[in-house]
């Protein structure tokens, strides 16, 4: 998975690159490769990184919410009760 995303990543700056570096001789072809590059990166490669880094943890550790904020100020549920 690592050298998948790592290859999409490497095709996808190439072609902007390249988009870049042929606007001037035509400018439509430029236009699609900068855009193919940018979906690349971004509809690709990023959510494939995601998945990747994400796998194996859990969602409920990272929302905020009312546990998650009395672990971050180091309050029991006793104490909060007891008010």
């Amino acid at each position: 998975m690592k050298y998948i995303i790592s290859l999409i990543l490497i095709a996808s700056i190439i072609s902007i690159i390249y988009g870049f570096s042929i606007k001037e001789e035509d400018l439509i072809l430029a236009n699609k490769c900068i855009g193919f590059g940018t979906v690349g990166i971004f509809l690709l490669a990023m959510p494939l990184f995601l998945i990747k880094v994400s796998k194996g943890k859990k969602m409920k550790d990272y929302m905020l919410n009312e546990e998650n904020i009395r672990k971050m100020q180091g309050k029991d549920k006793e104490t909060t009760d007891n008010q």
